[in-house]
């Protein structure tokens, strides 16, 4: 499509943090399709969660934090994250009348004419005069590179496409990360596998206690620091340590999440260490995380030599047109409802500026 609109802002990704987003910019006087549109490359609602494995259930979700404005109430914790979470987000749309473009793939953001953005998608063109991008990391999973991967006979899979635990039955399964993904798919597997192995790059750091406000602030502020500098994010979860709860303790005891150290190479038939030490795998899962998904900004050069985004809350430093929501920092769901209304403010104060002036970032 060559359509070219303008709206004043346009938001990327649908999900918490574009949502959050959506509804500030709708609670402070900003109509869809006329003062911004959504556009989301999702088939349906309910962000990333809609992609979560089936095993994965409500009730074992850690952290989810309700969008503003409405509360996520009476769910089953039985039923699957995908399915609740779908829902919830369907009415969410609805009930703010957020008008989410769907299925839309945004190719590229690149400089226009007046001092708008052209966000490039499958729905045309939109000339934009603020972007908020709140693409998260779903679509970028990271896969390692050992030598030998491509020798492996047997299958590799990655948290996105993992498959729940009964496609593991009577397999030897080598499981690589040491979040609380790998945590899970190691508790979830070792009843149906025939063998289990743990590895990690780092010893895991168990967490003791309650998690209170001032120790999540002191996780924050260091991931936040990372982005400052214009460093790649990690995750908040890399910087709290994994919760020591009951499973996590019945896993210890029964040496489920006996961990070893990373292995140097893949063969045919498993992994091996420079050491002479040997495990025998038919399948290796990667629960290594996931990178930002904000390859289609590229063409505004916004990337820092250490290789990430400098931001200041949710402002990219390079252009204070842009917002990244849920990147970073703000990469939880109480982040990114907090993200979405910090760059609503910031943007209201940017299209206010007078024409021609220069925006103090």
């Amino acid at each position: 499509m060559n359509e070219m609109r303008e709206v004043e802002v346009a938001v990327i990704g649908a999900g918490q943090a574009g949502l959050a987003a959506a509804y500030h910019l709708r609670r402070t006087g900003f109509e869809p399709e006329r003062d911004f549109v959504v556009l989301d490359h999702s088939p349906g609602p309910g962000g990333a969660w809609q992609f979560r494995w089936p095993s994965l259930t409500y009730g074992r979700v850690h952290g989810m934090h309700a969008l503003p404005g409405r509360e996520l109430t009476g769910a089953d914790p039985a039923r699957p994250s995908s399915e609740v979470i779908a829902e919830y987000f369907t009415d969410y749309e609805r009930a703010f009348d957020l008008r989410v473009r769907r299925p839309v793939d945004v190719t590229a953001v690149r400089e226009g004419a007046n001092g708008r953005l052209l966000v490039e998608s499958s729905d045309g063109t939109w000339a934009t005069k603020a972007l908020i991008n709140a693409t998260g990391t779903w679509d970028r999973p990271f896969w390692p590179r050992y030598p030998g991967q491509e020798s492996f006979r047997g299958r590799q899979f990655h948290t996105a496409r993992y498959p729940g635990p009964e496609a593991f039955a009577g397999l030897r399964v080598v499981v690589v990360g040491g979040g609380a993904s790998g945590t899970q798919h190691l508790l979830e597997l070792a009843p149906y596998a025939a063998a289990t192995t743990w590895v990690t790059r780092r010893p895991p750091v168990f967490r003791e206690g309650p998690f209170d406000e001032d120790a999540g602030r002191a996780a924050v502020a260091l991931v936040e620091e990372r982005v400052r500098q214009g460093l790649p994010p990690k995750s908040v979860v890399s910087v709290t340590g994994l919760p020591l709860n009951d499973a996590i303790r019945q896993g210890l005891a029964d040496g489920v999440l006996d961990r070893l150290p990373m292995f140097d190479r893949i063969t045919p038939d498993g992994v091996e260490w420079k050491d002479g030490r040997r495990v025998s795998a038919d399948v290796i899962l990667w629960a290594t995380g996931f990178r930002p998904a904000v390859d289609h900004l590229a063409p505004l050069r916004l990337r820092e030599p250490g290789g990430g985004i400098r931001v200041e809350g949710t402002r990219a430093v390079v252009d204070p047109r842009v917002h990244l929501v849920g990147y970073g920092p703000s990469a939880s769901t109480i982040g990114a409802n907090r993200a979405g209304r910090a760059a609503v403010r910031d943007i209201r104060r940017l299209l206010a500026e007078p024409a021609g002036e220069p925006v103090a970032a």
